[in-house]
């Protein structure tokens, strides 16, 4: 009973995952699968944390050194394209002063990824959004 009930798992997670890739560019669905620097920092320089009106919630983590970020992360408990969308604007912060950081915002984070259905463009105004949080936390430490 347990090795039907894993095979029904895998192939319904296969459908899933078929069915994504068929509805979100190359980009998204790879970085949904396997994320870049996904999961959360210890001794980041700064932190921000939003909560969108869909319930999903994104941090993200930047190690500041001399102004520029060396290190950056995120975290979300969000659906797929939330995932892609904070992997993404934590690919973008890296080796940026932290001044520039305020131009990483939701349209060029849905550009980079190659754009987004329209009812998960809010995904990308999210990681920008913890972002932009970092960023500010960073300036008033």
């Amino acid at each position: 009973m347990k090795d039907e009930l894993d095979a029904w798992a895998d192939e319904l997670q296969e459908t899933i995952y078929k069915e994504a890739e068929a509805d979100y560019s190359r980009e998204v669905y790879q970085r949904w699968r396997d994320p870049k620097r996904f999961g959360p920092m210890e001794n980041a320089s700064a932190t921000g944390k939003v909560r969108g009106s869909c319930g999903d919630s994104m941090e993200i983590y930047l190690k500041v050194e001399k102004g520029r970020v060396v290190d950056s992360s995120f975290f979300t408990d969000g659906c797929g394209p939330s995932v892609s969308a904070g992997s993404m604007a934590a690919d973008l912060a890296m080796d940026k002063d932290m001044e520039a950081l305020a131009d990483i915002t939701g349209e060029v984070i849905l550009q980079a990824l190659g754009g987004l259905p329209e009812d998960s463009i809010h995904c990308a105004g999210l990681a920008a959004s913890a972002l932009s949080a970092a960023v500010d936390a960073y300036f008033r430490a």
